[in-house]
C-alpha cells in the first residue's frame, strides 16, 4: 500500500474519530507510549503506579490533549501549539531562540519570537508543555508522599482517615498529571512535531527534493494502527538513563534528538519506506515510540525523585520533615487560610 493509500485510510480516520486524532501519534501510538512506560517503571516508585490498572488508565488519560479539541476557540487555539515546536533548518526557532538556548518561562520565550517576527502560538511551545507538566507531577508526588506517610504514623491517627482519602484523591491526580505527561512527551518523539516541515517539505528551499505531499497522518496514525503493537515497543526500550540536570535542560535534548530524525525520515519516505507493508517505516515509528516511552519513564522516575525534596501546603512545609515524624501535615494540607 502505498502513500497515497496511507493518507486515504488516516482520512478516514480522522473523520470517524475527531480531527484531534491526526494532532498527535494517533490514539494508537499515545496509548502505547503511556501504558509501556508505565510498565516499565520500577520499584522504587509507589506500588499503586505500577499496577495494571494504572498503566490501563495512563494509557487512556494519555490521549486526553487531543480528544478535548474542539471545546472551544479559546481552549483550542491557547492549547493546540503545545502539541509542537517549529524548529527550523538553520536549528532556531522560526528565527527565534534553539533548543539549546530556550529562556526559561513562556513569558521570555514569547519575547524572544516576537522580536523575530514570530510567536509560540505560530511556533508551538511543546518544551514548556512537558516542562510544566513535570513540575506539576513533581509536586503531586510531594503530596502523596507526605499523605502517605501521614496515613501510617500512629501518632497523628485522629486525621487518620482524611490523610488516607486525601491519598487516593492524590493518586487520580497524578494519573492524570502523567497522561498528560505522557501525551506531549510522545508528542516529542514523533519527528514531524519538532520541525516546520511538519505536514511535507512545503515551499521552503528543498535540495534533497523532499515530498510536498501531507505525510503527517498516514505516518504517525496509520502506519502506527496497522503495523505496530506494545509488545514490540516495551522489548526496544532503552536502560533508565538519568539526566543530572534540570528539566528544562532535559527537555531540550530530548526534542534535538528527535530534531535530528527529521531528515531521515523524509528520506525514509522518498525511498518508500513509508508504505504500509514496508517494513522499514513500521522499525521507525517503533523505535520513535519507543523512545517516547523510555523518555516517559526517566522523567517520571526524577519527577518521584526529585518530590523528596519539595515543599508542600500551606504554610509550606518540607515532605523530609513529615517523612521523618518532626511535623504533623494536617494544619498546613488541610488549610490553614
Amino acid at each position: 500500500m502505498r502513500l497515497a493509500q496511507l493518507l486515504a485510510l488516516a482520512t478516514c480516520a480522522c473523520v470517524l474519530a475527531g480531527a484531534g486524532q491526526a494532532l498527535a501519534w494517533g490514539g494508537t501510538g499515545h496509548r502505547i507510549v503511556g501504558e509501556v512506560a508505565i510498565e516499565a517503571l520500577p520499584a522504587e516508585t509507589p506500588a499503586f503506579l505500577r499496577a495494571r490498572s494504572a498503566a490501563e488508565a495512563v494509557g487512556e488519560l494519555s490521549r486526553e490533549p487531543d480528544r478535548s479539541k474542539g471545546a472551544g476557540e479559546l481552549h483550542d487555539k491557547d492549547n493546540d501549539p503545545a502539541h509542537f515546536v517549529d524548529v527550523s533548518d538553520d536549528g532556531t526557532i522560526l528565527g527565534g531562540p534553539t533548543l539549546d538556548a530556550l529562556p526559561p518561562t513562556r513569558a521570555e520565550y514569547e519575547t524572544a519570537l516576537r522580536a523575530a517576527g514570530a510567536d509560540s502560538w505560530q511556533a508551538g511551545y511543546l518544551p514548556y508543555a512537558i516542562v510544566e507538566r513535570w513540575q506539576h507531577l513533581a509536586k503531586d508526588f510531594a503530596y502523596w508522599r507526605v499523605l502517605d506517610a501521614a496515613a501510617r504514623n500512629p501518632a497523628w491517627s485522629r486525621n487518620r482517615a482524611w490523610f488516607i482519602a486525601d491519598r487516593a484523591r492524590r493518586e487520580a491526580q497524578i494519573l492524570q498529571t502523567i497522561g498528560e505527561l505522557s501525551h506531549f512527551v510522545g508528542d516529542g518523539s514523533q519527528p514531524l512535531h519538532v520541525t516546520v516541515h511538519y505536514n511535507g517539505w512545503g515551499e521552503r528551499p528543498n535540495p534533497g527534493g523532499y515530498t510536498k505531499e501531507r505525510i503527517h497522518a498516514p505516518f504517525e496514525s496509520a502506519l502506527v494502527r496497522a503495523t505496530i503493537r506494545a509488545p514490540e515497543v516495551a522489548a526496544r526500550l532503552s536502560p533508565f538513563r538519568p539526566c543530572g540536570c534540570r528539566i528544562e535542560q532535559r527537555a531540550a535534548r530530548y526534542l534535538d534528538q528527535t530534531y535530528r530524525q527529521v531528515i531521515p525520515l523524509y528520506e525514509l519516505e522518498k525511498a518508500g519506506g513509508l508504505a504500509l507493508g514496508d517494513p522499514r517505516g513500521t522499525a521507525f515509528a517503533r523505535d520513535q515510540l519507543a523512545r517516547g516511552a523510555s523518555e516517559l519513564r526517566d522523567q517520571i522516575v526524577e519527577a518521584w525523585q526529585a518530590s523528596g525534596n519539595e515543599t508542600v501546603g500551606w504554610k509550606p512545609i518540607a515532605v523530609s520533615d513529615v517523612v521523618a515524624g518532626r511535623i504533623d501535615p494536617f494544619p498546613s494540607l488541610f488549610g490553614v487560610d
